[in-house]
């Protein structure tokens, strides 16, 4: 684990503030990354001053997703088969997300620049989404061979025939039409983003804390009842048999260059 600080933490009044701060990696997420943002939101969950959390990020971009260079640091051997990364990543994506998303106080992301793949599974657990003007959403993986991140919640934030051209074409969609599906609260400059979205935060603070907790258990059980949870971990697995094929098919490649090179090399 790394020593470098990648999450900040701070308090303001009654309202707990996150920053993504892996500003030279545009807040890709690594293993030290996800593990310092967990410690940091059930931080603000436990502290009993803290009745509200704002997710941010500092840098040009909310946040690129996971950043795939990091493999060999998440603890589980890629020549093993995908068993140890499936258990990896469905405690440290969808388990994390799904914790993040069931904190008993009211969470919002103030989201700016881009926000893809692996970043859309840090906002969309927050229950506000203030975007400012600049902001762009994507998960473009089924270039990679995978349906969509592991944090499958595109049919619910987006409606199902718009995450279908979502995840069909890759294509970003901006914040004036992620407002006007229902994925995004609030559209404001980008200048007015943090000061915004800390003013409605404070706002929210004022609200009776057990109310608050209530509001929130009451509309994460409706999707629950709808069946969310259950479509999510259906469609995790099947993330991973993304990753099965597109494995297969990429060392099938590879055995067919290597095929055709010797080939050549036989004259």
């Amino acid at each position: 684990m790394s020593d470098e600080q990648f999450i900040l933490y701070e308090r303001d009044g009654s309202v707990a503030v996150i920053t993504l701060d892996r500003v030279d990696a545009r807040n890709a997420q690594h293993p030290p990354f996800l593990a310092q943002l967990d410690e940091a939101f059930m931080r603000g969950a436990q502290d009993e001053e803290v009745r509200v959390i704002v997710l941010k990020a500092n840098g040009p971009h909310f946040s690129s997703g996971h950043d795939i260079r990091y493999r060999g640091e998440r603890g589980f051997d890629m020549n093993n088969g995908v068993a140890g990364m499936y258990a990896w990543e469905k405690e440290n994506y969808l388990g994390m997300s799904r914790r993040w998303r069931d904190i008993p106080k009211p969470t919002l992301a103030a989201v700016h620049g881009k926000c893809i793949a692996g970043g859309l599974m840090l906002c969309w657990p927050c229950d506000l989404i203030i975007a400012s003007e600049d902001a762009l959403f994507s998960d473009p993986v089924a270039r990679m061979g995978i349906a969509g991140v592991e944090f499958h919640a595109h049919t619910w934030e987006l409606g199902a025939r718009k995450a279908k051209e979502f995840l069909f074409t890759g294509q970003f969609i901006d914040a004036r039409e992620a407002h006007r599906l229902g994925m995004v609260n609030r559209v404001v400059a980008r200048e007015e983003l943090e000061s915004h979205t800390l003013e409605l935060a404070h706002e929210i603070a004022q609200m009776d804390p057990f109310a608050l907790y209530m509001s929130k258990q009451a509309v994460n059980r409706t999707l629950d009842t709808q069946g969310q949870w259950t479509a999510m971990e259906a469609v995790f697995d099947m993330h991973h048999l993304g990753h099965s094929h597109s494995r297969l098919v990429n060392e099938g490649d590879a055995i067919s260059g290597m095929t055709v090179e010797s080939m050549k090399k036989a004259g």
